[in-house]
């Protein structure tokens, strides 16, 4: 088997799974797919977030400005966000197995050599190329989260599997807080790095591609949540209706991604709320604590744990309860999320006592993250699991465009201003942010299920859960 004919999706397999053993499999498959893309993404985050910490004492040794080293981020952040988008059309037909391991691979190559590295086009450059192969990472997990997951509960799932990477960036917080300290910020890089060699061997044992290479039934079978046919609806004749999936790939990507105006609504969103995520947090978070609220290298670093610690929480819960109160309505939630975020965001920047910024700062996020995390959510219902990782792929290439304002932008509007003109920029991209989720109120509802007669007609025989 060559290379490339590995990177290919795995087609059906013959043998069948029992259909007594359907269940018992499925739980089995269904919590190791979730625990090892979970992990395998939370690693990518050692080798992506790791700069955050690094930064003021770069800053220091190699004598660049904000500016310089804010074009660093902008280049990663950029690069990111198109190889996500590019790759999100390769993930959607690729092995998830063997696509997310060589992007994690490259990453920790590339580490190492930004370890070694000084001029700032050497730093650039090699920036861009981690952040390509970091594309890599989510949309295998896309699919996988589409093919394993019914619409139904992808919302909480979702939600799930979102905390790994906060886990990965709140370690790496207090991880590169003390290697900056104790070994200088050339360690926060290559010390990663032996972590992401690791965990691409973890994901090479672990994670596997659809349940129909498994031998399993589609995810909507196995709960009883099989649609219509796409055409029947419209000619209330099933047996003349084709099958979603007979629908050529490129007509789905027309069709439930470019001109879907919903889709774009809420990857115009995300930019700005990248922009607040970043700006806030993982790339300027340790920065502005030091600089600004005076706290010491492993006291940022802790906080911003923290701060990871928070999104971690409000990614399950906010997932729970668009699914649980707002029947997928998820926009809702990220409207009253980012509510709370603007004036958690002002106090931060108005306050002087420690301990009420902290409380704030924590505030944040906690609340940035529930739009983050929903969109991507939002886009893969929107997308259907067809084009799941395309559909995210577009939300994150507005996502990580944020890097031109969150990265340089921040760094010369601090430069030139102080750090008072960039939160009167984050609060404007909070207003923003909530008028674009208020259009889509009602965006992502979850259809109604089958009743069981429909189901019989439909020749549909849901294996009960």
């Amino acid at each position: 088997m060559s290379p490339f004919s590995a990177l290919a999706a795995q087609a059906d397999s013959p043998n069948k799974v029992e259909p007594h053993q359907v269940d018992s499999t499925y739980r089995y498959w269904r919590k190791r797919i979730l625990l090892s893309s979970l992990i395998g993404y939370a690693t990518f985050y050692f080798v992506r977030t790791n700069i955050g910490n690094a930064i003021p004492d770069m800053q220091n040794q190699l004598g660049y400005s904000k500016a310089r080293l804010g074009f660093i981020l902008t280049v990663g952040g950029v690069v990111y966000g198109v190889s996500k988008f590019v790759n999100g059309f390769l993930g959607d037909r690729a092995n998830p197995r063997y696509f997310m391991a060589i992007g994690l691979f490259v990453c920790a190559v590339m580490n190492l050599c930004f370890s070694a590295s000084a001029a700032l086009v050497a730093l650039a450059a090699l920036w861009f190329l981690n952040n390509w192969a970091q594309g890599m990472g989510f949309p295998p997990c896309a699919r996988n989260m589409a093919f394993w997951f019914s619409p139904k509960e992808r919302s909480t799932t979702f939600g799930m599997w979102h905390t790994g990477h906060m886990i990965g960036a709140a370690l790496t917080a207090v991880l590169t807080g003390y290697l900056v300290k104790y070994l200088g910020w050339r360690s926060c890089f290559y010390v990663p790095a032996g972590l992401a060699i690791g965990g691409t061997l973890f994901i090479l044992n672990r994670l596997r591609d659809t349940p129909g290479s498994l031998g399993l039934p589609t995810v909507e079978t196995y709960k009883g949540e099989e649609p219509p046919p796409p055409d029947a609806a419209e000619n209330g004749d099933d047996s003349q209706a084709r099958s979603a999936d007979e629908v050529p790939y490129r007509q789905v990507v027309i069709e439930q991604v470019f001109k879907n105006k919903h889709l774009w609504i809420i990857s115009v969103a995300n930019f700005f709320v990248y922009t607040l995520r970043y700006a806030t947090g993982l790339h300027w978070g340790p920065t502005q604590l030091q600089e600004v609220k005076h706290l010491s290298q492993v006291a940022s670093g802790w906080l911003l744990s923290g701060f990871e610690i928070c999104g971690l929480t409000s990614a399950l819960v906010g997932g729970y309860v668009a699914d649980r109160y707002f029947r997928g309505r998820a926009g809702r939630v990220c409207l009253i999320a980012t509510v709370i975020l603007t004036a958690a965001l002002y106090l931060f920047w108005s306050v002087n006592q420690p301990l009420i910024a902290a409380a704030c700062f924590l505030v944040i996020g906690f609340t940035v993250y529930v739009p983050q995390m929903l969109i991507a959510a939002m886009a893969m219902n929107l997308g259907t699991k067809r084009a799941s990782a395309a559909a995210v792929g577009l939300t994150g290439i507005f996502g990580y465009a944020s890097s031109v304002l969150s990265g340089w932008g921040v760094g010369r509007i601090v430069d030139t201003t102080g750090w008072d003109g960039a939160f009167k920029m984050l609060m404007a991209c909070c207003f923003v942010t909530a008028a674009l989720m208020a259009l889509t109120w009602n965006v992502g509802a979850h259809a109604e299920a089958p009743s069981s007669s429909e189901a019989c007609r439909r020749g549909q025989s849901p294996i009960p859960q």
